[in-house]
C-alpha cells in the first residue's frame, strides 16, 4: 500500500442548474467545523465572465459517517472592495481557505482577491462563520532583496495554532507562494525539465506576524519574516508547487496536503499539456519549517472522468480538510477538493502509524 493514499469517496457538490452565480462553476473550497460541531464548506462560486464569489453550504453526512451532500446557505462574501474588483466590472473573491486561530479565538479566512492589480492574498474574520469582516489585503516586508509587496500571491493558509518563527518569537504563521514573473505553470511548461531552480522565487514561502494588540483581542499586522519551505523536485511537480488545504495537527505533526504542476504524457482533449495533482507534507510540529516527511508521488492525481475534463482540464486541486475528531477517528481526514475547475470532490486519507523514511 501506497503511504498515504487517497480513497474517493465522490463528487459532493457541482454547480446548480439555473443559478446565475454557479453558471461556470463551483471548485475549491474552504472546509472548517463550526462551533456547532457541523462541518461547512466555503467554496468558490463562478458566474459569468469568471466573476467569483465564496459561497456557504453545510456538509451532510450519511450513517456511515461519509459525506453525501450539501446544504446551500448563501454567499459569504462577493467582490466589494477596491482590490477585490476590476475596472470592467468583473472581480473576485476566490479559493478560500478558513482556519480556526487559537490566538485570535478567531476563524480567519485567507482568500484571493482579483483586481486590476492581479491575484492577492486577503483576510477576513468571523465569530461565526456566516458575518465576515474583511481586514484588507496582507502585507510583506522585503526578504534579503526579495520584495513581495506588488507581486501576485496565491494559495495562502493560516495555521490554527502559534509557530516559532526562524528566532523562535511566537507568531502567527502563513503558507504562501508568490508567483514571481517566471514561476506559472504556463511559463515553466516551455522551460526544459533540466533547468536550474530559481530557489527563491519558485517556493511555498512560510511568512510571520506577531500578533499586536488591539484592545480586547490581539491584531493580525505585517508579515515580517519569511522562510522557504521547499521548491519543486519531483517530476510531477516539476512546473509549480503551491499549497491546498490549510495545515492540520496529525500525530506526526503538521500534516499539509499541497498541490503540484506537471507535464501530461498526452494532451487532454481540450489540447491541455499539464495536469494539477495532490501531495502530502508533514512538517515538524514545533518546527514547522522543518520537513519531516514528503509524499515521492502524488497521493491524488486526475484520472476520473469528472476531473479529466471540465472548465479546466486535468486538475484536482485540494483546498479544505477535515479531520474526523466527530466520528473518533482522528487520523482519519477527508480531503474537499476542486474536479477540474468545475465540481467539487472529497477523498479520504488514513494517516499511517509509522511516518515513512523521508524521501530524498
Amino acid at each position: 500500500m501506497i503511504p498515504f493514499e487517497m480513497k474517493r469517496l465522490g463528487m459532493i457538490m457541482q454547480p446548480l442548474k439555473g443559478e446565475a452565480n454557479e453558471a461556470e462553476g463551483v471548485l475549491n473550497p474552504a472546509a472548517i467545523r463550526g462551533k456547532d460541531g457541523e462541518l461547512y464548506l466555503f467554496p468558490r462560486l463562478v458566474a459569468k465572465g469568471n466573476y467569483s464569489r465564496i459561497g456557504i453550504a453545510r456538509v451532510l453526512f450519511d450513517a456511515q459517517g461519509d459525506p453525501r451532500d450539501v446544504e446551500r446557505m448563501g454567499v459569504a462574501l462577493e467582490p466589494k472592495a477596491d482590490y477585490e474588483l476590476r475596472a470592467d466590472g468583473g472581480g473576485g473573491c476566490e479559493d478560500p481557505r478558513i482556519s480556526y486561530v487559537e490566538a485570535l479565538d478567531q476563524y480567519v479566512m485567507t482568500y484571493t482577491a482579483l483586481s486590476t492589480r492581479g491575484p492577492r492574498i486577503a483576510i477576513a474574520v468571523s465569530d461565526d462563520l456566516f458575518h465576515w469582516k474583511r481586514l484588507g489585503l496582507a502585507t510583506f516586508r522585503p526578504y534579503h532583496g526579495i520584495d513581495f509587496e506588488g507581486i501576485d500571491d496565491k494559495d495562502a493558509s493560516l495555521f490554527s495554532a502559534l509557530v516559532p518563527d526562524p528566532m523562535g518569537r511566537p507568531t502567527l504563521g502563513l503558507i504562501h507562494r508568490p508567483l514571481f514573473p517566471g514561476t506559472r505553470p504556463e511559463e515553466t511548461i516551455h522551460q526544459p525539465a533540466s533547468k536550474p531552480l530559481d530557489t527563491d522565487r519558485e517556493c511555498i514561502w512560510i511568512s510571520y506576524c506577531r500578533l499586536g494588540n488591539g484592545g480586547d483581542k490581539p491584531q493580525l499586522g505585517e508579515f515580517v519574516e519569511h522562510h522557504k519551505l521547499t521548491c519543486p523536485e519531483a517530476i510531477w511537480e516539476r512546473l509549480k508547487i503551491g499549497g491546498g488545504a490549510p495545515p492540520i495537527l496529525c500525530q506526526h505533526g503538521w500534516l499539509m496536503i499541497y498541490h503540484g504542476v506537471g507535464d501530461m504524457a498526452y494532451p487532454s482533449p481540450s489540447g491541455r499539456k499539464m495536469r494539477y495533482s495532490a501531495g502530502a507534507m508533514i512538517l515538524s510540529q514545533g518546527h514547522p519549517n522543518r520537513i519531516l516527511y514528503r509524499s515521492p508521488e502524488p497521493i491524488l492525481v486526475p484520472d476520473s472522468p469528472l476531473e479529466l475534463e471540465g472548465a479546466v482540464d486535468a486538475v484536482v486541486f485540494p483546498t479544505g480538510i477535515d479531520r474526523r475528531d466527530d466520528i473518533g477517528q482522528p487520523d482519519r481526514f477527508d480531503v474537499y477538493y476542486g474536479m477540474a475547475d468545475d465540481r467539487i470532490g472529497v477523498a479520504r486519507l488514513d494517516v499511517p502509524e509509522v511516518l515513512p523514511p523521508s524521501s530524498p
